[in-house]
């Protein structure tokens, strides 16, 4: 049986909203619990990519595990803009942060302290606190804004897991492509994973 793991997620306005939700059906298979923090900005990129409507936190997760027969992880909902929920303070002890994907607008506000909402206000503790922080960026190309931010979060102890998916698995569906993302989360948290294969040299 995997260990616990106790996550905060962030999802915000970047495309490529199937990662979080990929990212959410396969933890679902581990034993722990996560905050999940929705930004408004990825509601709409929700229905214009997915058109899915977001209704309710309770319909947005159904959809999410909606091929999902048993689930072991538990997940609580907080709202955006509730910057005094527990993610947002220091004493409240889990095993990381991923914000997938991550926009540019939100890598900025995390890499230059600007905490205008729970997600970036609960970045911003992981750093101070020295838990991790995978931020999984979208975007394409990079300027050197990005980059600039980009090196701030490593500095500070982050990590970037930008949403470019390997290939040398060879994979036949954008469901292989997604698992990838998510197995490399899954290694950097120190999750057990068998989303793709090995290198094997």
């Amino acid at each position: 049986m995997q260990e616990k793991k106790n996550l905060v997620i962030g999802i915000t306005g970047a495309s490529g909203i199937q990662y979080s939700i990929n990212f959410i059906k396969h933890l679902s298979q581990i034993p722990g619990e996560s905050y999940v923090i929705i930004s408004n900005s990825a509601k709409i990129v929700l229905q214009k990519e997915m058109d899915f409507y977001y209704k309710s936190d309770n319909d947005f997760l159904d959809f999410c595990l909606r091929d999902q027969k048993q689930t072991y992880h538990n997940f609580i909902f907080e709202k955006y803009e509730n910057i005094g929920a527990r993610p947002a303070s220091g004493s409240f002890i889990h095993n990381g942060m991923v914000v997938i994907p991550c926009s540019t607008k939100t890598l900025s506000a995390i890499a230059n302290g600007y905490s205008y909402s729970l997600i970036e206000r609960s970045a911003e503790v992981c750093l101070k606190e020295k838990r991790k922080l995978i931020l999984v960026i979208r975007e394409t190309p990079y300027s050197l804004v990005h980059v600039n931010n980009i090196r701030k979060i490593l500095l500070a102890g982050g990590f970037i897991l930008p949403a470019s998916p390997g290939f040398y698995h060879k994979p036949k569906t954008i469901e292989d492509l997604l698992n990838f993302i998510t197995g490399k989360i899954f290694n950097l948290l120190e999750i057990k994973q068998k989303l793709f294969p090995e290198w094997k040299g």
